[in-house]
C-alpha cells in the first residue's frame, strides 16, 4: 500500500475523510498534526488497556508506541485509545470482585464504541490483565475487522530463598500466616519481593491462559504472547503486529475468517494440554457468541477431556510463563499437538497464513521439562475437566491439573455458606471439617453480581494444609491461580433456581472428575419440595449502577455470561456499512 493511496471504498473511515462534506471532519485530523497523506490511509485503531491499577498493564502504552510505528511503515495511519481494566489480583477477596467479569463487557463495549463512533478500518489490541484479554478478543469478532491482538507479557518471577515465587505464593501465605506458621516479617519480605516487574500473573492463570488461547485461536502472531513484559524485544512484536494489520487490511481477512469453530477447538486444546485455568470455559463461549458460533461451556469440556496434558506450568506444576517463553513457546507446544493430530492446520492466523504454515516454521522441539513430549504427557487427560450431574444439570468446570487420579474423587457432607465472605470467616476460623464439601453460593454472574472468584478462600485452605482434605462447589468462579478440589461455574446459578441453590448442610454430594460427575444424593421428589419452599434469589445491595445492569442483562455461564444476543441476531456488520 503506497502512502496516502489506499483505496478506501470498502473502508469505514471513507465515512470521515472522503468528499467535500466531510471538511469539519478532516479539520480535527489536521489539528492533531495528520497531513493530507494521513488522511488518506487506512485509520487503524490501536486500544489498549494500559492504566496505573497493576503491573498487568502498566507498560502497555509504551507497546503501543512501537505497534504505532509498525502501522506506520506499512502506510497506515494508527489512532491510540485506551479501555478500562479491572485488575482481579487487586479486586480479589473483597467487594471489588464482582466488578471483573462486568469488565470484560463493558472493553468489548467501549471499544466497540470507539471503534464504530470514528469509523476505524481496523484494529491492534493490547491487553495484560485476565479480563481485559478476552475482551478486547471479544470486540474484534464483534466488529469483524482485520484484527490483530497482542498481549502485554507476563511479569518476571520473584527470587526468595533460591525458588521462584509469584502472587499466587502470597495469597497462600496469607493462609500460612492464619495458621500460625508465618511470622508479620516473613509475609512481608514475601510479599515485597514476589512481584518484581511489569508484567500480568507468571503462573498458567488466567491472563496466560488467554495469551496462550491468542495464538492458538490465530488472532495474534505466532509466538507474540510469549516473551515477559520488561523485555524491550516485545517491541520488535509490537511493530510487526502494526505491520500485520495492515496486510489483512489489504487482503480484505476479518476477525471471524480467523475464528472459527476451529481455531476455538485448537484454542481450546492449549487452554488444556498447558493446564491452563478454568476461566477460559467462559471466555472460549463468549468469543464465539460473538462470531455466531455454537461452542458452550460442554464444547469446550469435551476437548479438554481428550488432550493430553503435557505442559508442566504453576498453579499445577512447576514453571511459570517466562519458562514456557524460553522452552519455545505456544508455537512448540502447537508442534506437539500436531504430531497426535489434534490440530486443525487449515485455520487462518494474523500473518495471513495458515497454523500449519506458521508450525512448519518452527525449529523448536519439547525440552522435556517444562514442555514434555505429547507421547509421554503429565496425564492423559487435560488439565481442566468437565462435570455434570443433579447439581449442575447445564455443567460446571473443575482444574486437575497436579492432582493424581486418586484425588479426583470425592464424596463428603455439603456445607453451605450463601456468599464467599461467609466461607472465607470459616475458614480462617478453621469452623469446618476435613472431608466436607464447601458450597458457596449466591456468586453466579446474575447473583453476585459479578461471578467473583474465591481465590482468598482457596489459597487460605491450601495454605492450612486443607487443600486436598476438603472440596469446594461454587455458581462463582476460581481464579486460574486456585488448585485443590475446587468446582466453579455450577450452573444453572443459584439466583437462577438452579440445584445449588437447594442443597442443605449434610446432603452427600459426589464429585468425580474422572467420570464428570457432580451430583448429590437426593430423590426428585426432595428437590421439588425444596424448589417448592425455595424462597427466591438472595438480595444484593446492587439496586442500581453498572453492575444492576449487568445482572439484568447477563445470560448463562454455560454460553460465557454475555450480555448481549451475539452475531445469531446481527443484522448488520460494522465494516459493511
Amino acid at each position: 500500500m503506497l502512502k496516502g493511496k489506499a483505496d478506501k471504498t470498502n473502508l469505514p473511515s471513507r465515512h470521515v475523510t472522503e468528499g467535500p462534506s466531510r471538511a469539519p471532519h478532516r479539520s480535527y485530523f489536521y489539528a492533531m498534526g495528520l497531513d493530507e497523506a494521513e488522511i488518506a490511509q487506512p485509520f487503524v485503531g490501536v486500544a489498549t488497556c494500559w492504566n496505573e491499577a497493576a503491573p498487568c498493564n502498566i507498560s502497555l502504552n509504551r507497546q503501543a508506541q512501537a505497534v504505532k510505528l509498525g502501522v506506520k511503515a506499512a502506510n497506515g495511519t494508527p489512532r491510540e485509545f485506551t479501555t478500562i481494566t479491572v485488575t482481579d489480583g487487586i479486586a480479589m477477596g473483597h467487594e471489588g470482585m464482582r466488578s471483573s467479569l462486568a469488565s470484560r463487557e463493558a472493553i468489548a463495549d467501549t471499544v466497540e464504541l470507539t471503534m464504530r463512533g470514528h469509523c476505524y478500518d481496523a484494529i491492534v489490541g493490547l491487553a495484560g490483565c485476565d479480563k481485559s484479554l478476552p475482551g478486547m478478543m471479544m470486540a474484534m469478532v464483534r466488529l469483524n475487522t482485520p484484527s490483530v491482538f497482542i498481549y502485554g507479557g507476563s511479569i518476571l518471577p520473584g527470587r526468595l530463598n533460591g525458588k521462584d515465587v509469584t502472587v499466587q505464593d502470597v495469597f497462600e501465605a496469607v493462609g500460612q500466616h492464619q495458621a500460625g506458621n508465618m511470622s508479620d516479617a516473613e509475609l512481608e519480605v514475601l510479599e515485597r519481593v514476589a512481584c518484581p516487574s511489569a508484567g500480568a500473573c507468571g503462573g498458567q492463570f488466567t491472563a496466560n491462559t488467554m495469551a496462550c488461547v491468542s495464538e492458538a485461536i490465530g488472532l495474534a502472531l505466532m509466538n507474540s504472547s510469549g516473551a515477559p513484559a520488561p523485555y524491550q524485544s516485545r517491541d520488535q512484536y509490537g511493530e510487526a503486529s502494526g505491520q500485520a494489520v495492515m496486510n489483512l487490511i489489504e487482503k480484505n481477512i476479518r476477525a471471524r475468517d480467523i475464528v472459527t469453530r476451529k481455531s476455538l477447538e485448537n484454542a481450546a486444546r492449549v487452554v488444556a494440554c498447558t493446564g491452563g485455568s478454568t476461566n477460559a470455559g467462559l471466555h472460549l463461549p463468549a468469543i464465539a457468541a460473538e462470531a455466531g458460533i455454537d461452542f458452550d461451556l460442554s464444547d469446550v469440556c469435551e476437548i479438554f477431556r481428550d488432550t493430553p496434558y503435557f505442559v508442566d506450568l504453576k498453579p499445577g506444576g512447576q514453571y511459570v510463563a517466562k519458562d514456557l517463553y524460553e522452552a519455545g513457546g505456544v508455537p512448540v507446544v502447537m508442534k506437539e499437538l500436531r504430531k497426535a493430530g489434534l490440530i486443525h492446520e487449515d485455520c487462518i492466523t494474523a500473518s495471513g497464513r495458515s497454523i500449519g504454515e506458521e508450525l512448519d516454521d518452527i525449529k523448536g522441539e519439547a525440552d522435556n521439562r517444562v514442555i514434555y513430549s505429547v507421547e509421554n504427557p503429565i496425564t492423559k487427560t487435560g488439565g481442566v475437566v468437565g462435570l455434570k450431574g443433579n447439581v449442575a444439570p447445564e455443567g460446571a468446570i473443575v482444574k486437575v491439573a497436579g492432582m493424581g487420579e486418586d484425588q479426583q474423587v470425592f464424596t463428603g457432607p455439603a456445607r453451605v455458606f450463601e456468599c464467599e465472605e461467609e466461607a472465607f470467616e470459616a475458614v480462617k476460623a478453621r469452623q469446618y471439617k476435613e472431608g466436607e464439601v464447601l458450597v458457596i453460593r449466591n456468586e453466579g454472574p446474575s447473583g453476585g453480581p459479578g461471578m467473583r472468584e474465591m481465590l482468598a478462600t482457596t489459597a487460605a485452605l491450601s495454605g492450612q494444609g486443607m487443600g486436598k482434605k476438603v472440596a469446594l462447589i461454587t455458581d462463582g468462579r476460581f481464579s486460574g491461580a486456585t488448585r485443590g478440589f475446587c468446582v466453579g461455574h455450577v450452573g444453572p446459578e443459584a439466583a437462577h433456581g438452579g440445584p445449588i441453590a437447594l442443597l442443605e448442610d449434610g446432603d452427600m454430594i459426589t464429585i468425580n472428575a474422572i467420570t464428570g460427575e457432580l451430583s448429590v444424593d437426593l430423590s426428585d421428589e426432595v428437590f421439588a419440595e425444596r424448589k417448592a419452599n425455595w424462597k427466591g434469589p438472595k438480595e444484593t445491595i446492587y439496586a442500581s449502577g453498572a453492575l444492576w445492569k449487568y445482572a439484568q442483562l447477563v445470560g448463562s455461564t454455560r454460553l460465557g455470561a454475555v450480555t448481549h444476543p451475539g452475531a445469531k441476531k446481527e443484522k448488520h456488520i460494522y465494516m459493511d456499512l
